[in-house]
């Protein structure tokens, strides 16, 4: 017979399992999602591919130096045109036994390699962890100097035109758009981003097609029609998705939490790889993306 004291046992056991897969997905799943899609901005015989790095979160132990260095080569493996990295590379929560510094985690990051080139934005954790620009309400992070240094570009407002096999195409970046705590200064500010969308697409000076990479996003409802794609991280996916639907949403439009959508432009938004308050995930493994442009759909390996 199935008592209660059996029922209650076994519940306990099953939350136990639960909690303890949740708290190893971010260490031991790593996982390759791949999009293929044709923005009607983008010529349809003009192929690229994108490998998209989100929301690293570096610390020990759930993301360590080691585990950096094993997708950094999962990531070259794909062989993309370019790689772009979207985000959050400091620590997300303080459930830690050591936060990374840029120092140690920027160079693991400089193996990434791609023919077209590494690409970086920031993301807002980035701008968080600096108390200093945090206070001063101006300044170039601690994550920037480190990316830099290890010979990443970083892009804030800023577009640059590359080229592959005599096509053109333009990447833009966007300022983070929640760079700013207003709780953390001493004076007040009048808002908390350092994104600039109108700034950046003035630095488009051609009719080539657009990649836009911003964290958050949300501004995928001001992105304009200009833009072929818009990569986005921030999310996590949600981090617990339960039947494909997320409790958690760090993103006003639902349809933004994961995935790809379509608003003016298309979007794709990473699950990322790290974790943020806790250093728990279900039902959404850390993911690599990679985005061939021409074709459509998801296939997830």
């Amino acid at each position: 017979m199935f008592s209660r004291r059996h029922f209650l046992s076994f519940m306990g056991a099953s939350g136990f399992s639960t909690a303890a897969y949740g708290v190893s997905e971010p260490v031991l799943r790593l996982g390759v999602t791949r999009y293929n899609v044709s923005p009607p901005q983008w010529p349809s015989d003009f192929q690229l591919s994108i490998a998209a790095v989100a929301d690293i979160h570096a610390c020990d132990p759930w993301m360590s130096l080691s585990h950096i260095e094993a997708i950094v080569e999962r990531t070259n493996a794909l062989g993309a045109d370019i790689i772009v990295l979207l985000g959050d590379y400091v620590a997300g929560h303080r459930h830690v036994t050591r936060f990374i510094p840029a120092s140690e985690w920027a160079p693991v990051l400089a193996g990434l390699k791609a023919p077209l080139g590494v690409h970086a934005i920031l993301g807002n954790h980035d701008w968080w962890d600096d108390a200093t620009v945090q206070r001063d309400g101006q300044g170039v992070t601690a994550a920037r100097r480190g990316l830099e240094a290890a010979g990443i570009p970083v892009y804030e407002n800023d577009a640059r035109r590359l080229t592959k096999d005599g096509r053109t195409f333009w990447l833009a970046g966007l300022g983070d758009q929640l760079a700013y705590v207003p709780a953390r200064r001493f004076r007040p500010i009048r808002r908390i981003g350092v994104d600039d969308l109108g700034a950046t697409m003035v630095k488009i000076t051609d009719e080539a097609p657009v990649i836009l990479m911003a964290h958050e996003p949300d501004i995928a409802a001001r992105v304009p029609a200009r833009v072929a794609l818009q990569l986005s991280g921030h999310t996590h996916g949600g981090q617990v998705r339960l039947l494909g639907w997320s409790p958690v949403a760090r993103t006003h439009d639902r349809k933004l939490i994961y995935g790809h959508s379509r608003a003016e432009c298309d979007v794709i938004v990473s699950g990322g790889l790290g974790c943020s308050i806790m250093p728990f995930r279900l039902g959404v493994p850390p993911e690599i993306v990679l985005v061939t442009l021409g074709g459509a759909g998801a296939v997830v390996s």
